[in-house]
């Protein structure tokens, strides 16, 4: 048996595996993200652990003993301050955090050589600047840590005692040289950063660690079992659904949402529009993939659900009960800024074009068709990056009902191929638990091929047309209110 464990921004999740790739047992358990000030997202690794604890138990069931090796799964471009022993030191800053503004403008200050090194735009949330500013508002803690650490890397510390990181996370803090696969030295150099606080690097399906006695005996697992160096949570899950070569285009839909390609070669440029980081697994066709972020997703939808007083059930049904275009109301969902293709930490959500006729559930239609035009810019800056996507494979546990994927598929204007709930539900965590099989050795890397999941429906566009004026409507209120 095969253990997956993936430590998303709101919840952990952990599936429990059979070689066959049939899952046998599912965990979850939630926490909170909390904003201290406005613009910050941060939350207790402790209460990450805790989750852990619980998630794990409730996926292995009675079959802890059987579990051979684990992998993990985690939310990107996090920094968490921690000892030695992987005690943090102050709560983890979040990707979706924006305090590093005026960071960024340090970042503009390094050559043209080193910023196309990165071969991604500049933005808040990842790594690099928001190390900057804790080394300058929080200089006790940043001083006396001893790792900066990316979520699933500081898990790995309090599983294993060991403190590594991986090529699929590390390409995605703005403090590594994709080109040469390693940590911009040049970067932290020209920064004043401590090197010593960058863990070591290994491949993500490398065998990184064993499962102390204590960890195992808190898990209900074995100790000595193997822990895979694991992947980002994208990175995992593009593997965990089969995404492995060039071609397809994969939509993944959760609290945040990524348009992602797998790409064979590094391409660096001017005007960057979206991410390119790397993969989870080496090959000679992919060892890249090109993505357009979306940070405002479910993290909207779920604070519009909330602010509006409704379960998810009444959210379907009321936003589906008008028609499309909301009646002439528009949602810009940017409540945490937005990365493609604005790159702009500062834009704000808004409701506009209301009068007295509009009732609750035109705000709630207004606010999925919102997110699915992010997701269309999105589509249309990778695009033109190159990436051809005439389909796209859906995935992520926040496309799984069927009115909201028929309402994707009829605003992005293509072919919608989602695998089924359960499946896309759980891609991070089964990516997670792949890689565990290749750090045991349980599989080779060709042998993952053949437990690829199938997609189960294929959602056709059937009614474009209203969307178009609203989605231009949508794009030139962005410009307005950013003015």
């Amino acid at each position: 048996m095969l253990l997956g464990i993936d430590l998303g921004t709101g919840s952990v999740k952990a599936l429990l595996m059979d070689e066959g790739g049939e899952a046998w047992g599912e965990g979850t358990a939630s926490y909170a993200v909390s904003a201290p000030h406005p613009g910050w997202a941060e939350s207790d690794p402790e209460k990450w652990w805790w989750a852990v604890s619980l998630a794990v138990r409730g996926a292995v069931g009675g079959h802890g003993s059987e579990v051979s090796a684990l992998g993990l799964s985690g939310q990107m471009h996090g920094v968490v301050l921690s000892d030695g022993a992987g005690s943090a030191l102050r709560p983890a800053v979040l990707w979706a955090d924006r305090r590093s503004g005026r960071e960024l403008e340090q970042y503009r200050s390094l050559g043209e050589e080193t910023l196309r090194s990165f071969a991604n735009p500049l933005a808040t949330g990842m790594a690099g600047p928001t190390l900057l500013w804790l080394r300058d508002h929080e200089s006790r803690a940043y001083g006396s840590a001893t790792y900066a650490l990316q979520p699933k890397d500081w898990l790995r510390l309090r599983l294993t005692g060991e403190a590594l990181s991986e090529p699929s996370d590390a390409s995605a803090t703005l403090l590594y040289d994709l080109e040469h696969d390693s940590w911009s030295i040049t970067t932290v150099r020209a920064f004043g950063l401590r090197e010593d606080l960058l863990p070591p690097l290994v491949p993500s399906s490398a065998a990184a660690g064993v499962l102390s006695k204590e960890t195992a005996s808190r898990l209900g697992l074995s100790e000595g079992i193997q822990v895979a160096a694991g992947a980002a949570d994208t990175a995992a899950a593009a593997l965990g659904c089969g995404l492995l070569e060039p071609g397809p285009v994969q939509l993944n839909v959760g609290t945040g949402a990524q348009i992602l390609s797998v790409c064979s070669r590094p391409t660096t440029g001017s005007n960057i529009q979206t991410h390119l980081y790397r993969t989870a697994t080496e090959g000679p066709h992919g060892r890249y993939y090109a993505m357009a972020a979306i940070q405002n997703a479910g993290l909207v939808l779920e604070w519009a659900r909330k602010l509006l007083n409704v379960s998810w059930d009444e959210l379907y049904a009321e936003a589906f009960s008008v028609p499309p275009g909301a009646g002439g109301a528009a949602f810009l969902p940017y409540l945490g800024g937005e990365r493609t293709p604005h790159f702009d930490p500062d834009v704000r959500g808004a409701w506009t074009g209301l009068d007295l006729s509009h009732e609750r559930a035109h705000l709630l239609r207004a606010a999925l068709e919102g997110v699915a035009f992010s997701l269309r810019e999105g589509l249309e800056a990778l695009e033109r990056a190159g990436i051809e996507a005439p389909q796209l494979r859906l995935a992520g546990g926040g496309a799984a009902e069927s009115p909201w994927r028929q309402l994707l598929a009829d605003v992005l204007g293509r072919p919608l191929l989602a695998f089924s709930p359960s499946v896309a539900r759980k891609a991070s965590a089964r990516g997670a638990a792949l890689l565990a099989g290749l750090a045991s050795g349980v599989y080779e890397k060709g042998d993952i091929l053949a437990l690829v999941p199938e997609t189960e429906t294929a959602i056709v566009p059937r009614n474009t047309a209203p969307y178009e004026p609203a989605y231009e409507r949508y794009k030139e209120l962005y410009h307005r209110l950013r003015e």
